[in-house]
């Protein structure tokens, strides 16, 4: 077997893979072995008739596709290690070359990460955000703490309000035609949380127990399913169940329920100091992404399209699983926002050229400076990411050998090089601007 590059353009490159007669000849065998028990020719027993047999009556040519799959891999694996090559997507293949008794020569073309020039990562400008924590961010976590231990309340005695969580049977026509997905009985919506089509829970509020009434709204122009988008529909709906949210008293009971300390003074404290910790936390974790985003910002690269196709693969079953574990699916959440599948993916595609680029430089600035983990802060990662498990840690480590250790001495190398350039940026700080919650973000 040889292999030599005729062609490089770039990250586009074209690869001449030689295959011998013999090892042709081995992996036609091969594939008579996998195949001779589908001819059924006369005088032989199905799938006993000779190779040379076969070849008499289909010709010799019946067995090459399928040897093509047994030589081929092996061929290209050896040809991308001889040529030290990193193919970031399937080959493209055709053959130039196959004839009985001769060299098989198949043409290769693969794209490959492009060769970047990493220049100028030392000293890179960045701004450090400094976060503080005050009286009405522990108000709002202690406000977020009653919310979560309201309790619902059946109503009775009153109509449907902003705020109520109601249960009803709903369902929907268009044009007096019932539509797939328009029906549902028991659901459970909370007023003014935005989740159904607009107009939809405003015009709950008012209704009582029992009622029964028509509901007409008109779905969106840009509504994921086109056969109701821009459409106006009515919904026949019946009110099942009225709750109130219950919140709660702030007192010093209140802290005893739901946290370890006998006062609330105290739990305002340890909300404090928590909060202190998380903003040194968030401060760094800020500072380390904009070192990374100001020195990748610095290079000029063009990514492959099936590198960042893949990363926003990841993000979408990330975001897939994220959505799951919040009780929603993706069917949901795309009938929720309007959108689809195709929009999603082409809004996430800027971040994952972003992150991609990024893991670019970062490798190239690793190799360049030379960074290295040794087998002591491999260690200390194993037990660092064991007490996250809350595993023991030498377990831990005997279920770590098992599998790919790498992964340990990656993150400690990724840790280092960032650690790297966060020493030797320029860094200004500033104190965090105070944010502005709109009633858009409120609602999303």
């Amino acid at each position: 077997m040889s292999s030599e590059i005729i062609k490089q353009e770039e990250n586009q490159i074209s690869l001449r893979i030689t295959v011998s007669p013999e090892k042709f000849e081995e992996a036609v065998n091969k594939a008579y072995h996998k195949m001779r028990s589908r001819f059924n020719i006369p005088g032989f027993r199905k799938g006993k008739a000779p190779r040379k047999i076969v070849e008499l009556n289909y010709g010799p040519e019946i067995f090459y596709e399928e040897a093509i799959n047994f030589a081929f891999p092996d061929a290209y694996e050896a040809a991308l290690e001889d040529l030290d090559l990193d193919p970031v997507d399937h080959p493209q293949v055709d053959i130039e070359q196959m004839e009985k008794g001769k060299e098989v020569i198949f043409i290769a073309d693969i794209e490959v990460m492009p060769e970047i020039l990493v220049e100028g990562y030392k000293g890179v400008e960045v701004e450090k955000v400094l976060y503080t924590s005050d009286e009405a961010s522990i108000e709002a976590e202690l406000k977020g703490m009653q919310e979560k231990n309201a309790r619902m309340i059946t109503i009775d005695d009153r109509p449907v309000k902003e705020g109520d969580q109601v249960q009803l049977d709903y369902e929907g026509s268009v044009e007096g035609e019932l539509f797939e997905g328009g029906k549902a009985e028991g659901h459970t919506l909370e007023i003014g949380s935005g989740r159904f089509i607009p107009g939809f829970e405003e015009q709950l509020v008012g209704l009582s127990t029992g009622d029964e009434a028509a509901i007409t709204v008109t779905f969106p122009e840009e509504y994921h399913a086109e056969e109701l988008a821009g459409k106006e529909a009515v919904f026949k709906v019946k009110i099942n169940e009225i709750k109130e949210k219950e919140v709660p008293e702030l007192d010093d009971e209140f802290a005893k329920d739901v946290s370890e300390f006998d006062t609330l003074e105290d739990l305002r404290s340890d909300l404090l100091s928590k909060q202190e910790t998380a903003a040194k936390e968030r401060e760094e974790q800020e500072l380390r992404n904009a070192v990374v985003k100001a020195v990748a910002d610095k290079v000029a690269v063009n990514m492959p399209d099936a590198v960042i196709d893949r990363q926003v693969d990841r993000m979408m079953q990330d975001f897939g699983y994220q959505m799951s574990s919040q009780g929603l699916g993706m069917e949901m959440y795309y009938q929720i926002t309007g959108s689809s599948e195709e929009d999603l993916r082409e809004r996430m595609r800027s971040d994952a050229e972003r992150q991609v680029k990024e893991q670019l430089v970062l490798e190239k600035i690793t190799e360049m400076e030379n960074i290295t983990a040794d087998e002591a802060e491999i260690d200390e990662e194993i037990a660092r990411v064991a007490g996250q498990y809350g595993q023991e840690v030498e377990k831990f480590r005997e279920t770590a050998a098992k599998h790919d250790t790498k992964i340990f001495a990656d993150n400690v190398i990724l840790r280092k090089t960032i650690d790297f350039l966060v020493e030797n940026a320029t860094i200004k700080e500033k104190a965090a601007e105070a944010p502005v919650e709109t009633e858009e973000e409120t609602a999303e």
